[in-house]
């Protein structure tokens, strides 16, 4: 048995185990969402089973679905994705949902974690100082987005460009620098944490074109969607659909 098909009975146990009241109140239901999420979702593309669980994981942080979120968590656990992939993913989604929607997801992660045997803290996967970060952050912006974005950092009217220079040193220079994920894995799941939260949709297009960028293209991002909408809904999954498509037409 793969890695992928133990991950998917390992999905099924789990949901099972933590949904035996369910089961027994409404059975219809959990067949119809277990058969759907479980089995037709899965079964609909090719795309791998780390990337999924990221995906799903960062979807649920930016949903605020904490139950599913721990029951999701230890699925992957299952299907080796890393503790520190993990709380990485946690940690970016302070800069996309704020510390107030972030702050329950990090305490289930470490009680989970604690909870397996897993030592915390986690090595530092920090490569940035004080004084580097908004340069560093720049470059990073430059990276994914391209040359345009060199000094964006000064930019903007001057009471509000403090937030343009934060953008720089706090989201990218604190965040996108650090090990752990690298800036495809990050932009995949910035692009799920907007996509789940919803209102958000200019700033879904421009993660959805940068994206595409750096090699997550468009059947890529279809992907993750499709793997996300038993998730979020199809509200919020048709609007990234959306704004996948007005990417795509900018790119071109």
């Amino acid at each position: 048995m793969s890695i992928y098909e133990k991950a998917k009975e390992y999905d099924k146990k789990i949901s099972s185990l933590d949904s035996l009241d369910l089961i027994d109140t409404d059975p219809d239901f959990m067949e119809i969402f277990n058969n759907f999420a479980l089995d037709e979702v899965i079964n609909q593309n090719d795309l791998d089973e780390k990337t999924r669980f990221m995906a799903i994981l960062s979807a649920l942080i930016g949903c605020q679905g904490i139950d599913e979120y721990k029951i999701m968590l230890l699925s992957a656990l299952e299907a080796q994705i890393t503790p520190i992939e993990i709380k990485e993913i946690v940690y970016q989604g302070a800069a996309y949902l704020g510390i107030g929607r972030v702050l329950p997801f990090l305490k289930a992660t470490n009680e989970i974690l604690r909870e397996r045997g897993i030592e915390l803290p986690l090595e530092s996967q920090s490569t940035t100082t004080k004084e580097n970060r908004r340069e560093k952050g720049s470059q990073v912006q430059v990276d994914i987005f391209g040359e345009h974005m060199k000094d964006f950092w000064k930019s903007g009217p001057e009471e509000s460009k403090h937030i343009n220079y934060w953008l720089a040193a706090n989201c990218f220079g604190d965040y996108y620098t650090r090990r752990g994920l690298n800036y495809k894995e990050r932009e995949m799941i910035t692009f799920c944490f907007l996509s789940a939260q919803g209102g958000c949709e200019p700033q879904l297009i421009s993660h959805a074109a940068a994206n595409m960028k750096i090699g997550n293209d468009k059947e890529f991002l279809i992907k993750i969607i499709s793997h996300c909408l038993p998730y979020i809904g199809y509200p919020r999954s048709l609007n990234a659909l959306n704004c996948v498509n007005e990417a795509e037409k900018k790119e071109k």
